[in-house]
């Protein structure tokens, strides 16, 4: 049984834009903070324009997702998770570590992400 984190997560690394609307529900109250820069959002439109559009530009691609922890914290859910990427020929790696809401569905009704940022990856040296 896939989790709602694990369905999060996946759709993210896959930047696929209509599986993240259906874990995010339309009204999502969401925050996050990146290394220069803070970001805010209601409606899955206003995040995914966040995630895949400042965070993950097109450019960006995600090779693979490294790990994932899932977990909870009293009442919320937590995932950390860390993304294998490419950038501009670049090789990079980020974490994030996100803490949760979810409704009777399961979907994400408000969602906070603190980021690394796109950190050099010792891994591919």
């Amino acid at each position: 049984m896939t989790t709602t984190a694990d369905a999060f997560v996946n759709a993210l690394a896959a930047k696929d834009e209509g599986r993240l609307r259906q874990v995010l529900r339309d009204d999502v109250d969401f925050r996050g903070l990146t290394p220069n820069d803070t970001w805010q959002g209601t409606g899955h439109d206003e995040v995914l324009g966040v995630l895949l559009g400042h965070w993950f530009e097109p450019q960006d691609e995600i090779v693979e997702v490294r790990e994932v922890d899932v977990d909870t914290v009293g009442d919320r859910d937590r995932v950390t998770y860390r993304l294998g990427l490419s950038c501009e020929g670049e090789a990079r790696v980020t974490e994030q570590h996100a803490v949760f809401e979810t409704d009777a569905e399961g979907r994400i009704g408000w969602l906070r992400i603190m980021c690394s940022g796109f950190r050099p990856d010792a891994a591919s040296r």
